[in-house]
């Protein structure tokens, strides 16, 4: 049997032991418990027309603590709501529709949120708890310089001027009579795993990776608008400005604001929220989310850039080899990351996991994932789940059986244009080593993470230098 067939064969059997298995006849005493009258029609204690509309007869038939929100124990999680949970849910009418006002609510069992940094400046995103690629919009990361405003869509301006043959002033309903495209991008702050080059310095995937969210984006492309504009022969940069307190600026070369950049209105279905940007958000798919301006008020068209705070003394990448800055390195190169199993976690014992994590580039689609067992001695090729978009994380799956040993497990990206995600050493010698000191930081770092997996089961962060 070849080595492949092999491991086939070890899968297929550490897969037949999870579970517990149960004999027929206690799966007949089980169904026997689940026998009542009720199985004869198609709702069980289902209210009478005449009940249902009846007033006092609803709720003698349905029950009142079916019907509404616990608000005395008010216990459930964000973005969830507390019911009473009774011993049997078949012995019991359910809860009606509308109690939630129309406006769905998750499970009061999920408790997956976004950790905050003790200024409340940024939210990372619960990595570790998500499934296939689109983050929900409750739990996207957030980034803030001065808060959240709190924006009247109806009074709400764009306006684009400078060298461009007529300027214009638009509303969200002006914006929204234009064509629209609706594209599926991952948006990464440059700062994400910045602290982490030197040493390991936060314990889950949360807090290392979290910056980085997938969603569904809707709105009109910016060469649409700049169109209706016109653009001089001189036009070569646009100036970005958000309606926040911190009056965020950003300049974007005109080359990316005529290509894929949008002017975005909605995420993942719905007007985006508004620690998003809300009621419009620039757009600049692949590129460092600080540039992606939020609540989007202003384009100014320029020949030059405008060398605003946040792309000179912030959001640069400094070269401390040579004691020098880049500037305007926008582009988020190929990264991965394993979310499971990941830091603070536990594995109950030895047998089949199925490692998973997710990949990205900002470059375009992500070609290959390969995941390492023993620290990056050696790689295997990873299975990657459909689809597989540009500019988008692409989820990955590695069957693995744990036989109970230490390990370290790391992923490694390559994306279409052939670049492969680098190690700790490799981004070290290109631009040479920073301290995680008080305001240092180091951008764009997109090396290997590596989990180690103790003995007994627990994973940590675990760093190549020790």
């Amino acid at each position: 049997m070849s080595n492949e067939g092999g491991r086939a064969r070890a899968i297929e059997q550490a897969l037949s032991r999870i579970g517990q298995p149960i004999s027929e006849e206690e799966a007949r005493r089980l169904e026997a418990r689940e026998q009542c009258e009720c199985r004869r029609g198609m709702f069980a204690l289902a209210a009478t027309r005449r009940q249902m509309f009846g007033g006092a007869g609803l709720v003698a038939a349905v029950g009142m603590t079916a019907m509404l929100p616990n608000a005395v124990q008010a216990k459930a999680p964000p973005g969830a709501v507390e019911y009473d949970v009774p011993d049997d849910p078949t012995k019991e009418q359910g809860r009606l529709m509308g109690v939630d006002g129309g406006y769905g609510s998750r499970s009061q069992f999920e408790s997956e949120v976004r950790w905050y940094v003790p200024t409340k400046t940024a939210s990372f995103t619960p990595m570790q708890s998500g499934y296939g690629i689109v983050t929900p919009s409750g739990l996207h990361y957030e980034r803030h310089h001065a808060g959240i405003p709190n924006i009247d869509p109806a009074k709400h301006r764009l306006i684009i001027h400078g060298l461009v043959e007529r300027a214009m002033k638009y509303s969200l309903a002006d914006l929204k009579r234009f064509p629209t495209v609706s594209r599926t991008y991952f948006m990464e702050c440059s700062g994400t795993t910045g602290r982490e080059l030197m040493k390991a310095t936060e314990p889950t995937v949360q807090r290392t990776h979290g910056l980085v969210s997938t969603s569904e984006w809707t709105g009109v492309p910016l060469s649409t608008l700049l169109k209706q504009t016109g653009l001089k022969p001189d036009a070569a940069w646009v100036l970005a400005e958000g309606a926040d307190a911190a009056v965020m600026t950003r300049s974007v070369p005109l080359d990316k604001c005529l290509s894929d950049a949008l002017v975005v209105f909605a995420q993942n279905g719905e007007a985006i929220r508004p620690e998003q940007g809300y009621p419009m958000r620039l757009f600049l798919p692949g590129w460092e989310g600080n540039i992606s301006i939020k609540w989007l008020r202003r384009l100014e068209v320029s020949d030059k850039p405008f060398f605003t705070r946040e792309e000179t003394s912030k959001y640069t990448d400094l070269i401390t080899k040579t004691g020098k800055a880049r500037m305007f390195t926008f582009t988020m190169e190929a990264k991965s990351v394993i979310t499971f199993p990941s830091g603070e976690m536990k594995l109950p014992g030895a047998g089949f996991y199925e490692i998973t994590g997710l990949a990205w580039s900002g470059r375009g689609k992500i070609a290959r994932v390969e995941v390492s067992l023993d620290g990056g001695k050696t790689w295997s090729l990873a299975t990657l789940q459909d689809p597989v978009l540009p500019i988008c994380q692409t989820r990955f799956r590695f069957p693995w059986i744990w036989e109970g040993q230490p390990a370290v497990i790391q992923s490694r990206a390559t994306d279409d244009t052939g670049y492969s995600q680098p190690t700790h050493q490799q981004l070290i010698a290109e631009r040479g080593p920073l301290e995680p000191a008080a305001g240092a930081q180091f951008y764009h770092m997109n090396a290997i993470q590596s989990w180690g997996i103790a003995a007994d089961g627990s994973v940590k962060n675990v760093h190549p230098f020790g």
